[in-house]
């Protein structure tokens, strides 16, 4: 005989007045998490209150009801409408839908509180992204939105942009095929069909962590902070159409610029726009690039100006901040801290005070139509002019002296014609080296050579950094040089050039003059300038007193600028440049230099890009790099790829 189902019966539901309800005992919440109080009146204010309260009547000794309801589960819904009625936006005797149950049945009041709080399912995130767009695509501002749930705009504008990710990758985070820290580096890009190609790619690659999905969602875009951004200016690039990918979850230095061709064209259209300006003072040439190269000025003569003198009103100003700069130093020497107000306005007389130091400068005009201007952007993005340089072929004739006599009238005086105005010629990085792909080729070919001088240069110069910085082996170098000269005749062309004749670099690629090696070079040399006496007599005394210390540091310096690692192609004739076995040896003793002190190219600053390694190499050593550098799974998933795409995936 079939056992019949028991019916469910339903604790029955009405309103109570709020007095006629009070807190229980029986409520198995404890500690206080989740919504403030306060965070929930406001949403009851806003959307009355949701859910019912569960209540039991309050018996006397006899058992007899007494008209008053305690609360096992729901109290901070309660606590919620008793702060309601203190802020006199509620009534005491509001009616409140609540389920009563018996007092004396099977199910404790303990049982309903912890089933109320534990039967709970949580909300799935991306229902909250969804549910703030749909409010938002229904004409709810996002401020409005951010005050209805209680939280920042930020975090509202946040959700919106996980929402609007590519309704397939939502369809695998769903799943749980997806955390949620991949998902926010996909919502850096707005183009779906691109989000859901980097994540078959980020799979098959297995480059699944959000920074390497980001990684390959902003290839091929321009960091904000790239110089060539700053230069032009983030509000420029937009209003030429320009798009900006954003990371709203992470701090990302202003974002990527989409669009890099059109940001090369804005940093040569405004170059150029200086460069037209600065022509027009009368220069005979101005040069103009990106990056100027490192040793521009090598062989040139450096004019000297005439700083031009401050204005009346400027001389007054300057006076009163420096007078303003030595009341706020002697109010505040005994302080352990200075205010950061103070510090602030101190730090502002200071800018101020050496803007009037940097005085534009005057030239002759003799001087500036034989000379010429050098135009860049330096790593901070800021506009770099250099005025003032001769080059060897524009120096004017030394005229003779002045005789008194017959011979005189023979001498015919001429003036020099001031040579035609040169327009400036805007060059913005070098020629690009074009490359064959090589796909059917397996051999694995020798460098270019255009790429091998220019490794060879990022080499040379590091190289002088490490000698600079090691005096012992700058010693050893210089004696090892000297002492083979002398004693061994050996005269070829070894990596160290005792003279010390400074190696200019005839080819090198855009990042030398920026690189570590390039800028520890040049703050060394600035500082020592800085110290050294122009004046033959006084520098020797000078270097007569320095202490050993300063004296081998600067010895090593100099004998830095001697080191030349660079590869040159060997002259079979040995006519003129360096002979096979020269070329052996100079590069066999920068191998030498290189243990000695230590250096190793990646710690010296040197990483292998698309530009300057990868794009410019056979596939096959491409491959070679990846198998040596992440292993040969690593090489398998990328040697199907045509070369460029390879190039890009190896970075």
């Amino acid at each position: 005989m079939a056992t019949a189902v028991q019916k469910i019966t339903l604790s029955s539901s009405r309103d109570i007045p709020l007095n006629k309800l009070m807190l229980s005992q029986s409520n198995v919440r404890r500690v206080k998490a989740g919504v403030s109080i306060e965070n929930l009146a406001a949403s009851i204010a806003r959307r009355g209150l949701i859910q019912s309260l569960s209540v039991f009547p309050v018996v006397d000794a006899d058992g007899n009801e007494t008209g008053m309801f305690e609360v096992p589960a729901g109290g901070r819904r309660f606590r919620a409408l008793e702060l309601l009625v203190k802020q006199k936006r509620l009534a005491k005797t509001a009616p409140v839908p609540c389920v009563v149950r018996e007092c004396d049945g099977a199910i404790l009041a303990e049982e309903i509180s912890y089933a109320e709080n534990a039967d709970r399912e949580a909300l799935h995130p991306l229902d909250q992204f969804r549910a703030f767009q749909d409010m938002r695509t229904k004409g709810m501002p996002e401020e409005d939105i951010a005050a209805a749930h209680f939280v920042p705009v930020q975090i509202v504008k946040q959700r919106l942009k996980l929402a609007s990710v590519s309704p397939k990758l939502l369809d695998v985070y769903a799943e749980d095929g997806m955390t949620l820290e991949q998902l926010m580096a996909f919502a850096v890009s707005d183009d779906h069909d691109r989000q859901e190609k980097v994540w078959e790619a980020a799979r098959t690659l297995g480059r699944m962590q959000s920074w390497q999905i980001k990684g390959l969602l902003t290839e091929g875009t321009v960091r904000a902070s790239d110089k060539r951004a700053v230069f032009v200016g983030i509000d420029a690039y937009e209003q030429a159409g320009g798009h900006i990918m954003r990371d709203l979850f992470e701090l990302d230095d202003g974002g990527w610029l989409h669009d890099p061709v059109l940001l090369d064209t804005l940093v040569a259209d405004k170059l150029k726009a200086v460069a037209e300006e600065v022509a027009a003072e009368g220069w005979k040439w101005v040069e103009v690039a990106l990056t100027l190269p490192y040793g521009a000025t090598r062989g040139l003569r450096e004019l000297t100006g005439i700083a031009l003198d401050l204005t009346d009103e400027e001389q007054v100003m300057a006076d009163a901040r420096h007078e303003e700069y030595a009341r706020l130093e002697a109010e505040y020497e005994d302080a352990d801290e200075l205010p950061d107000e103070i510090d602030l306005r101190l730090g502002q007389i200071e800018q101020a005070l050496e803007a009037y130091d940097n005085r534009p400068v005057r030239y002759d005009p003799a001087d500036i139509a034989i000379a010429g201007v050098f135009i860049g952007v330096d790593a901070g993005g800021a506009l770099t002019i250099d005025r003032g340089y001769v080059r060897p072929d524009d120096e004017l004739p030394i005229e003779p002296e002045a005789c008194e006599g017959p011979e005189a009238d023979s001498i015919t005086s001429t003036e020099p014609e001031a040579p035609a105005l040169q327009r400036a010629i805007i060059t913005i990085g070098g020629q690009p080296v074009v490359e064959t792909d090589d796909e059917e080729d397996d051999v694995i070919k020798p460098l270019p050579e255009r790429l091998v001088i220019e490794l060879t240069a990022q080499r040379t110069l590091a190289l002088r950094n490490a000698v600079a910085s090691d005096p012992h082996v700058a010693m050893t170098a210089l004696l090892h040089k000297l002492v083979s000269d002398r004693f061994m005749t050996r005269m070829y062309k070894g990596t160290m050039e005792a003279g010390v004749k400074d190696i200019y670099f005839p080819i090198q690629d855009d990042t030398l003059n920026d690189c570590p090696a390039a800028r520890a070079v040049h703050e060394r040399h600035a500082a020592w300038a800085a110290d050294i006496p122009k004046d033959d007599d006084a520098l020797w005394d000078w270097l007569a007193t320095l202490d050993d210390v300063s004296r081998m540091a600067l010895l090593a310096h100099c004998v830095s600028y001697g080191v030349n690692a660079l590869y040159e192609r060997p002259n079979p004739l040995s006519a003129s440049g360096i002979s096979e076995y020269s070329l052996e040896m100079r590069l066999a003793q920068a191998d030498r230099l290189a243990r000695v002190t230590g250096l190793d190219m990646v710690d010296a600053g040197w990483r292998p890009t698309f530009g300057n390694y990868l794009n410019r190499v056979t596939k096959p050593r491409i491959l070679e790099a990846v198998r040596e550098g992440a292993g040969e799974r690593a090489a398998q998933l990328i040697e199907h790829l045509k070369k460029g795409d390879m190039a890009r995936e190896a970075v």
